[in-house]
């Protein structure tokens, strides 16, 4: 529901403990209260859920997100439109076709089968199941950032079918570790995966009969409000003066002085005084505020205040790692002179790996402050994430876990397993099997073969895969159990960076394998509790999430090849003409990843060998940090805030930085705060009635607009009329300017 950051809080009410109920309930509902609370335990096996319906409305809602979603993410603020804006429209439109299309018995031919363009009322479990597919197109396919970079920024040729393969894979190989832990992760009634119960509060609601209040509107006549509002407006920021995107008032009076610009620069600086008119920058990266509860927004707004208002200001202008030489906020890498790193001369065209002679004459590797303490900020956030659950849910973890396996020894559940194993018919093990190893197959094919265009090698392939499966329990039992996931994105390219250094292209899909493909398995086991939940046939939900990754996998990347290989100089601000959005800021940020940890490698990162070992000590910062919020609980347990401090958010609070910038943080904020705090305390029946869909209607019709925008004007390269208010940058251009003495740079004065 809320993207990204319900990865890191539970969904249930921080208040309330989680309570497991004695053996005599435990027999006749769930053993976990918020499951008993939330999840019906009656079912009507009759009632359709693949259906016609499912299948038109569903597969269009996968198309349609993950065009959207492939389609800006190369924008300047790109935008994230969740499953939950096709939730809600599917609705209405399910409605409609129940009420209009015929009820006429089709028999197929040479089969005893039948079908129904109308089998009845629209319910639940069909809108479960398009919610599902709606999901697999708003989920993103991480291996489009490999394609991007190679064409984009190394300007170097991949084979499509490789580059499709690359994708294809790494979004299936999921099935298979869902298929090897979903006995344990979903039929466990103490596995209950807390996010879910959101989605069945949402069901639950969506499908009650609500009559529409006395001067008022229903929900859905609300979304269609705020949908077509939100639409009309968003061609002022989006065409017409696209300047408000980003208003830095600091740079419109101090227009000659850096540090001014770079005080109050919200693109490029500190955002002090700078705010914005434009729901894409609201919302662009770090997803729409509303959904967030006001505990996690406070947490990751104060570890941003802490990050960007105190750490980076004392290191920046204290000179820390020659901070002063390069900007203040980059994702760009640095030479030691100040310029950009020119990476081509470090590596070898012929076998695109490193030469270390090249390297060793030309320069070690330097980051901004930002960017530099930004992967120190990753590595204190994997184990404050370890420390924070062993701390806070250890114990319960442990519980769960072995009620889980003496209940799979006794082959006992709770109502909910028992009624889907008398309902319905399972998925058979060797289903899971057989795509596992044809992706496996198609793995080693994609990076052996092609003229090993990936430099991945077969050892590479199958030790990223190996990581993938000895996570994928361990994290599945904490995300099951607490919501929160840890990633290891980081431990990946760390892996392979001393494995086997110099190497770009392998090191992101070593990553990529291992730390997506667990990624991937997780979201199918949600989803599979979810159905479990809804009482929704296994073979349906598993028929849905395949074809629905297929799909996906397949418009992401027939979307990003078709807009890289049309739109000239995409990813490239130098060359892009004026009010061209497409600068790619989430690629620009996996490109300099790629030369940290590929080309350059951590060795000669992160060690004596090169600029920043300092950041290993983050590792043990983020160990440590949990451990005084923890000791503070067990002192003061009547002080229930305490237990709100979620150490993990906080540090991964500025982690985003860059490439989200000041002012996205700032006006994610506000927003949130206004609508979790001080609507959320005056207004809680509006709050509880329309927030969910306002955020899904601001995000629609944003969307819907910027499409309209590309292919009716963007694409003949119409970009706004010629005038101040064009520039979607926020008119502080020396902002970006380095302040150390002798360092030249292109429109900046020298000190």
């Amino acid at each position: 529901m809320a993207g990204v950051i319900e990865d890191t809080f539970p969904a249930k009410d921080h208040d309330s403990k989680l309570s497991i109920a004695d053996e005599e309930t435990e027999v006749d509902d769930s053993p976990i209260e918020q499951v008993r609370l939330t999840v019906p335990i009656t079912d009507d096996p009759t009632q359709p859920a693949l259906t016609f319906r499912t299948w038109v409305i569903g597969l269009a809602s996968c198309v349609i997100l993950s065009f959207v979603n492939q389609f800006f993410g190369y924008r300047t603020n790109p935008l994230f439109v969740s499953s939950v804006s096709a939730q809600i429209v599917s609705l209405p439109i399910g409605k409609l076709m129940a009420a209009t299309l015929p009820k006429t018995q089709y028999k197929v031919p040479f089969t005893k089968w039948f079908f129904s363009l109308n089998p009845g009322p629209f319910n639940m479990k069909e809108h479960a199941l398009i919610t599902i597919f709606a999901s697999a197109g708003s989920s993103g396919v991480y291996a489009i950032n490999i394609i991007t970079i190679v064409k984009a920024f190394y300007h170097r040729q991949i084979n499509p079918v490789a580059a499709f393969l690359l994708a294809m894979s790494t979004q299936m190989l999921g099935y298979g570790w869902a298929g090897i832990f979903r006995k344990f992760l979903v039929d466990s009634p103490y596995m209950w995966w807390p996010s879910n119960l959101v989605q069945v509060s949402l069901f639950r609601a969506f499908h009650e009969k609500e009559k529409r209040p006395r001067g008022g509107n229903t929900r859905l006549q609300f979304f269609f409000l705020v949908f077509v509002a939100s639409f009309a407006y968003y061609i002022i920021p989006g065409y017409f003066f696209q300047a408000i995107s980003t208003i830095s008032i600091g740079c419109l009076i101090w227009k000659n002085s850096v540090t001014a610009q770079q005080i109050s620069s919200g693109m490029k600086g500190l955002g002090i005084g700078s705010i914005s008119f434009d729901w894409n920058t609201v919302a662009g990266f770090l997803g729409s505020p509303l959904p967030v509860p006001g505990f996690a927004i406070i947490n990751i707004l104060v570890g941003f205040v802490l990050f960007i208002y105190v750490v980076v200001p004392i290191s920046y202008w204290n000179n820390f790692y020659e901070a002063k030489k390069f900007p203040l906020i980059s994702s760009h890498t640095f030479d030691s002179t100040g310029a950009t790193y020119n990476v081509s001369r470090i590596l070898n065209d012929a076998t695109f790996e490193i030469d270390m002679d090249a390297y060793n004459k030309y320069s070690k590797l330097y980051l901004s402050i930002t960017f530099a303490f930004d992967y120190g900020l990753s590595f204190a956030t994997l184990t404050a994430t370890i420390s924070h659950v062993m701390l806070f849910h250890g114990k319960m973890i442990i519980q769960l876990w072995r009620k889980t396996t003496t209940a799979l020894k006794e082959q006992a559940g709770d109502v909910h397993t028992r009624i889907m194993k008398r309902n319905y018919e399972q998925v058979p093990e060797w289903w899971f099997m057989t795509i596992l190893f044809l992706m496996v197959i198609m793995a080693l094919m994609c990076c052996e073969g092609f003229g090993k265009q990936l430099q991945l090698p077969w050892w590479g392939v199958l030790l990223s895969l190996t990581i993938a499966l000895v996570f994928t329990l361990p994290i599945g039992v904490i995300q099951a159990t607490t919501n929160q996931q840890a990633g290891l994105n980081v431990i990946t390219e760390l892996i392979i960076g001393y494995l086997y250094p110099g190497k770009p292209l392998a090191n992101v899909a070593f990553k990529t394998y291992g730390y997506i493909s667990m990624s991937q398995a997780l979201g199918f086991l949600s989803d599979f509790k979810l159905g479990h939940y809804m009482k929704i046939p296994p073979k349906a939900m598993f028929l849905v999430q395949l074809v629905g990754t297929l799909v996906a996998s397949s418009v992401y990347f027939s979307t990003a090849w078709w807009l890289l290989t049309t739109i000239p100089n995409i990813c490239d601000e130098t060359m892009l003409p004026e009010g061209s959005p497409w600068t790619c800021p989430g690629d620009d940020v996996f490109y300099n990843a790629s030369i940290i940890w590929g080309v350059v490698g951590p060795q000669r990162m992160f060690t004596k060998d090169g600029i920043y070992p300092g950041m290993n000590w983050f590792f043990l910062i983020g160990l440590l940090a949990p451990v005084p919020v923890w000791l503070l609980a067990r002192k003061y347990p009547n002080h229930k805030w305490i237990e709100l401090i979620n150490m993990p958010l906080i540090i991964a609070g500025a982690n985003g930085l860059p490439p989200a910038r000041s002012v996205n943080y700032i006006t994610w904020g506000i927003v949130g705060i206004f609508f979790n705090f001080y609507i959320y305390k005056n207004f809680k029946s509006w709050w509880a009635r329309h927030t969910y869909i306002l955020s899904a209607a601001l995000d629609a019709g944003v969307a819907f607009m910027g499409v309209l925008l590309y292919f009716a004007l963007q694409t003949y390269d119409v970009f706004g009329p010629a005038w101040w208010g064009l520039d979607a940058d926020d008119h502080c251009p020396l902002a970006k300017c380095p302040t150390a003495p002798g360092v030249i740079a292109s429109g900046c004065p020298v000190y």
